[in-house]
């Protein structure tokens, strides 16, 4: 069974992503509206940084970023010149992190989302008068609403499921910084293997029924779109 050790963990990782996902919203929303409608050359080397994480290593993200975040870092250097002091080993060094490495499972669905648009949606709006942000937020965003439905249940469950980049940026700190992840690798390691089996099994349902949501709403929106 679960111990009370357990539950902080689990309310933190749900915190986490939960934090995670909505940045990502607000920061991958214009960056996939952009890849969608830029003809710009920058397209394919911005898209490219996007998709890094989907093919590297965890721990390489987390080194790099520790070693930019930490006090002889760039982004250190300046994180304690604004008064926040370091980042590494703390909630919000964790939040940074996870929002770099889950950033193309959400990007990547919304600007796919966008493309399919086409051009006629907005050349609609636009002959109608609508200015550009009422012809995003009234036309484009609605219309891309599966894409967001994707990108929400794919970053919301990546973020659960991380464990090499929040090892690297966050360490393993009781309360702080120890997600489900971490939890089980430690139960692994202290050989308490029934508790290690329990957070491993809540994981493994959840991420079931994260994926059955994200399969259930596509067809969903096949038959709407039929």
């Amino acid at each position: 069974m679960l111990s009370l050790f357990d539950f902080a963990p689990i309310w933190l990782t749900l915190r986490l992503a939960a934090v995670t996902t909505l940045l990502l919203l607000l920061v991958g929303t214009p960056l996939a509206w952009w890849l969608a409608r830029t003809k710009s050359w920058l397209k394919g080397p911005v898209g490219a940084v996007v998709a890094l994480p989907l093919v590297l290593p965890p721990t390489v993200i987390g080194f790099y970023l520790l070693v930019a975040l930490g006090p002889q870092g760039t982004l250190g250097q300046l994180t304690q010149a604004l008064g926040l002091g370091t980042l590494p080993f703390t909630f919000a060094g964790l939040v940074v992190g996870s929002v770099l490495y889950s950033l193309p499972f959400v990007v990547q669905p919304i600007q796919n989302a966008f493309e399919s648009l086409g051009e006629r949606p907005m050349e609609a709006a636009a002959a109608l008068r609508a200015g550009p942000w009422d012809s995003f937020f009234t036309v484009a965003v609605p219309l891309a609403k599966p894409g967001f439905l994707t990108a929400i249940i794919l970053g919301f469950a990546h973020t659960v499921g991380e464990f090499g980049v929040v090892l690297m940026i966050g360490g393993n700190i009781p309360g702080q910084t120890r997600v489900v992840s971490v939890q089980i690798y430690d139960h692994v390691e202290a050989m308490e293997y029934a508790q290690a089996h329990w957070l491993a099994g809540g994981m493994l349902l959840f991420s079931f029924l994260m994926l059955l949501a994200l399969y259930g709403s596509g067809r969903r929106t096949q038959r709407a779109g039929s």
